[in-house]
């Protein structure tokens, strides 16, 4: 597939860096967004191609979609895998990521792979854990804390997450806690340090499962302020901003290596649009480039997925992964 080209769908902050990242790799870029201002300028700035009916791709020329629209990419997903396409998707909405999970069997029937949640959080936070979990024998314990949003569309998700229904996984068994609940003071790389984080309705824990069923505990918590958890259930206060501001992931692993226990601890500091476009980048240019892409659905840290080779290529696209020097001390 390595001289084929990859179709990029939503052109907003994530979905425009995709299509700069995989431009700059040297990788043919097909562009379309509703917008049709938007599509043009960019397809001209790229020197890419417009695509006005996604419904005219073919696997022979065009095998790789990546999904970057807001929430509820899974109709698109579907409709990519019926085309034969193999589909990256960026949604962190966890509705949208279980439909998306659901289509492993149509997924295996057309012979494509589907990588969910190939953002920030989820995604860079399974590569995070996929890494620090060659530094134990055992994986007991995973522990995401995300702090920031990338554009106005992931702003009104995360806006929205604090109100919801926040899933969990615990000693082997889903719980569900109110979310804005469970204050943690979580340290994030600097420049962002310290913040209080609580339970919200994030899609990482399922995804962690997934890629990781042997812990026994996961969560994810996100930063929040006093107002964020006041007026997480009224409208936003105010418009979200166009690139959003510095974000933070940050993953801590517990498990045992050699019988003794170990906390394992890694994080990044950058725009979040920056980190899941890269992100996502790395992962469409791993599948265009190999010949056995993993057939069904996949979340990053899968180990059907190199995700080493995955983190590496996200490093050298600029995301810069600090480690808690006092770890497994």
């Amino acid at each position: 597939m390595s001289t084929a080209s990859v179709a990029v769908v939503g052109l907003g902050v994530v979905g425009s860096r995709v299509a700069r990242q995989l431009t700059s790799s040297g990788i043919p870029v097909l562009v379309h967004d509703t917008r049709a201002d938007l599509q043009n300028v960019t397809a001209r700035a790229l020197k890419a191609t417009g695509i006005i009916d996604l419904a005219d791709l073919r696997p022979e020329t065009s095998p790789l979609v990546v999904l970057a629209t807001p929430a509820g990419q899974s109709e698109m997903a579907r409709l990519m895998v019926e085309l034969g396409l193999h589909v990256v998707c960026t949604s962190d909405d966890v509705d949208d990521i279980e439909i998306q999970l659901a289509l492993d069997e149509l997924a295996r029937s057309r012979g494509v792979g589907v990588v969910v949640g190939a953002a920030a959080s989820p995604g860079l936070s399974g590569l995070l854990v996929a890494e620090l979990a060659m530094r134990v024998d055992e994986l007991d314990e995973i522990h995401v804390g995300v702090h920031g949003t990338g554009g106005p569309a992931c702003a009104r998700q995360h806006h929205r997450a604090l109100a919801g229904v926040a899933p969990g996984w615990h000693d082997r068994e889903w719980i569900n806690r109110p979310g804005g609940s469970g204050r943690e003071l979580l340290w994030f790389p600097e420049p962002i340090g310290g913040r209080d984080c609580y339970r919200a309705e994030l899609a990482d824990p399922i995804t962690l499962h997934r890629a990781f069923p042997s812990a026994t505990r996961i969560s994810a918590r996100m930063s929040a302020t006093r107002r964020d958890r006041l007026t997480a259930r009224l409208p936003m206060m105010s418009p979200p901003h166009a690139e959003g501001g510095l974000g933070g992931v940050r993953v801590e692993i517990r498990g045992s290596k050699n019988g003794a226990r170990r906390t394992e601890v890694a994080g990044v500091a950058e725009r979040t649009g920056i980190i899941s476009g890269a992100v996502a980048a790395a992962t469409a240019a791993a599948m265009l480039a190999s010949e056995k892409t993993p057939v069904g659905v996949s979340v990053l840290g899968d180990g059907r997925l190199n995700n080493t080779a995955l983190l590496d290529d996200v490093i050298r696209r600029g995301i810069t992964v600090f480690e808690y020097a006092g770890s497994g001390a």
